[in-house]
């Protein structure tokens, strides 16, 4: 990480001043633009010299609107940058320890994880392809978001970007993250390095988007906590976490995720008459999931019969996702759409497999030809209608069929619909698919897998009032696939609903603010398949002013969330996945989590200052994230967030 921040200062101090332009270059500048400010109009010399303003630092997805760096303190920031993974994780239940993942509370879909090897557990941190920032800055820029860890380590991402010229710009983006945690063997080592740049030619007629992604979540899996009566009994002797036991001694899991991503297009004719672009993307994606074991561990067999002689202590499973696609698109003011044909190749392999009581492959692979469309219309302002859709054939991993359908519209002013329908019929997650371990009970080849299907209807209306929205969300789940309490994977015969509704609101008086959300969920049919809670919740009560004559803003608050008591599932770290409750399950929920936070912003810096789970401090801790996975007891949360446009 040093090596990486002696790079980033170099860059910046050896950049030289793009806001120092002649007239010649000055004439070039987009007059339409008014982000930039003339602080000397060239009169008494050659040189024009501009002051860039926040308007010259914005940032995109690929093939997107560009966005301004957000430098205001608002309110939903605190439940965002005390967030390790530096997002707001409401419907979700933390480990003790960051980096460890969360226990999914309300029902949610990850598309990163279809054909592809991807742990639910292990999901949280992931980059995807549209999550991937591109920028254009007038100045050298570099940001650091930085968390303290839980007892030994800290949590830091760094970013540094330059434009070279007008066309091009480069970015350097990496995260670390090193936290002990308090209780034995629970040390979370994750870090992610990307390497960005996006190209837009002179003309505009060629534009070109690439990156390079390398994520590793590494986790030591300590099988939660021995004596469950203890931990809720609160008894001194295990005040120190250190002294309470765990299940497991000597494992760890480790998730490597790797992509190289280039995606361009070209406009051969006059964009104004012809407004036809040829666009073209490839990437290759590679995946890789490590169950280590210094040692056979008890807590997973009852007798030797239970063991596989001569099978390895650390298994290895991976995947492999080359595409290459090409489309043609059409582009103008109020409607775009584009179509291309999309060829896959896909792998799932395991590398140790001599088992002999279970056919199963060393690796599964096919070749697929699919389509993909894209269609955006905007009418007059009001109305804006997004839709996705990908088909694709296979006869190893099933058929493929994604659509999402999203519409925005303001009936009345000031009130807006957000609506969506999306489907997606795919093969289970490969994890479902296969697995080796030496514990003869953990092996399993799923052969007879079919798609899993989710139909998603819902949407959200805003209201002028108190900053206020009202939603509501309904899933139909067919083939719905899961593991059960044996650690094996199932897939139901009937279809699994479920409907959220919900909203949140801010009420202000003067200086006082109350922001507030609830959801409320209930699982229809098949609810022992996937228990959740059916109340989530979280109000934040905070002051919000200027301070220091107006040289920084402060905020001071206390928030608390809370989940109704259920049935949850358990976490299980060979698969790194959610299982039913076993025989020595219990229930986990019912205890309010409350932390008291001050804030403060000074300039482009902000300070975010939290005690969290304050109870703890009155009485001692019965809350879990899973059975027999406490969540954290009281710590300091310090978080600095620092934008640097230079």
């Amino acid at each position: 990480m040093k090596y990486l921040l002696l790079i980033i200062f170099f860059f910046s101090f050896s950049a030289e001043a793009q806001f120092v332009r002649n007239k010649k270059d000055s004439s070039s500048v987009d007059k339409k633009k008014s982000d930039t400010l003339i602080v000397d109009s060239g009169k008494k010399d050659s040189l024009k010299i501009f002051k860039p303003t926040i308007n010259d630092y914005q940032y995109q997805t690929q093939f997107s609107e560009k966005k301004i760096f957000d430098t205001v303190m608002t309110y939903n920031k605190t439940f965002i940058f005390s967030q390790y993974n530096n997002r707001d994780n409401f419907g979700r239940a933390q480990f003790a320890n960051i980096g460890g993942g969360f226990n999914q509370l309300s029902y949610e879909f990850n598309p990163e994880q279809n054909l592809s090897l991807l742990p639910s557990n292990k999901s949280y941190g992931i980059v995807g392809i549209n999550d991937v920032k591109y920028y254009d800055v007038k100045t050298p820029t570099a940001t650091f978001i930085y968390h303290t860890a839980m007892k030994n380590g800290a949590a830091l991402q760094s970013t540094y970007t330059q434009n070279i010229g007008k066309q091009f710009n480069f970015a350097i983006d990496y995260m670390g993250l090193r936290s002990q945690g308090f209780y034995r063997n629970a040390l979370a080592t994750n870090n992610n390095t990307i390497f960005s740049g996006h190209y837009i030619s002179k003309k505009g007629n060629y534009e070109l988007f690439a990156h390079y992604i390398h994520q590793n979540v590494n986790n030591q899996e300590n099988g939660g906590i021995v004596d469950d009566d203890l931990f809720m009994s609160g008894e001194k002797q295990i005040k120190n976490r250190q002294y309470a036991l765990v299940n497991l001694q000597a494992t760890n899991s480790k998730y490597s995720y790797r992509r190289y991503y280039l995606s361009h297009q070209f406009t051969p004719f006059n964009s104004e008459k012809f407004p036809f672009r040829i666009r073209h993307t490839l990437f290759n994606q590679g995946n890789k999931y490590y169950y280590h074991q210094d040692n056979i561990e008890n807590y997973w067999f009852v007798n030797p019969q239970d063991l596989i002689n001569g099978f390895p202590l650390s298994t290895k499973k991976y995947s492999n996702n080359f595409s290459n696609t090409v489309s043609l698109v059409f582009d103008n003011e109020r409607f775009k759409l584009d179509a291309g044909v999309r060829y896959h190749n896909l792998k799932f392999g395991i590398t140790d497999n001599i088992l002999s009581n279970i056919d199963m492959p060393s690796e599964l692979k096919e070749n697929r030809i699919g389509a993909v469309g894209n269609i955006q219309i905007k009418l007059f302002d009001k109305f804006q209608l997004k839709s996705f859709l990908e088909i694709s054939k296979g006869s190893q991993f099933g058929n493929y069929l994604r659509t999402t359908n999203n519409v925005k519209f303001e009936p009345i002013k000031d009130y807006f619909v957000d609506a969506k329908v999306n489907f997606l019929s795919s093969y289970p997650s490969f994890n479902y698919l296969a697995n080796t371990s030496i514990y003869r009970n953990f092996n399993y080849f799923f052969a007879d897998a079919k798609n899993q299907s989710v139909t998603e209807i819902g949407g959200s209306v805003h209201l002028k009032w108190f900053q206020s929205q009202l939603f509501a969300n309904y899933f139909r789940i067919d083939n719905y696939t899961y593991f059960g309490s044996d650690s094996k994977p199932n897939q139901s015969s009937n279809s699994l609903n479920i409907s959220q509704i919900g909203g949140d609101a801010t009420f202000s008086y003067g200086k006082f603010h109350l922001n507030t959300r609830l959801q409320i969920q209930n699982v229809l049919t098949n609810k022992e398949l996937m228990p959740l809670p059916s109340i989530i919740g979280r109000a934040d009560f905070f002051f919000q002013s200027k301070a220091f004559k107006g040289a920084a803003e402060i905020q001071t608050g206390v928030k608390v969330y809370y989940f109704s008591k259920f049935a949850s599932r358990e976490y299980f770290p060979v698969l790194n996945e959610y299982i039913l409750p076993r025989d020595n399950s219990f229930s986990i929920g019912g205890q309010p989590i409350a932390d008291l936070y001050f804030n403060m912003k000074v300039k482009k810096m902000f300070f975010f200052i939290e005690g969290q789970q304050i109870g703890t401090l009155i009485s001692h801790n019965k809350a879990y994230a899973f059975p027999h996975y406490p969540i954290y007891d009281f710590r300091l949360n310090i978080g600095i967030v620092w934008y640097l446009f230079n």
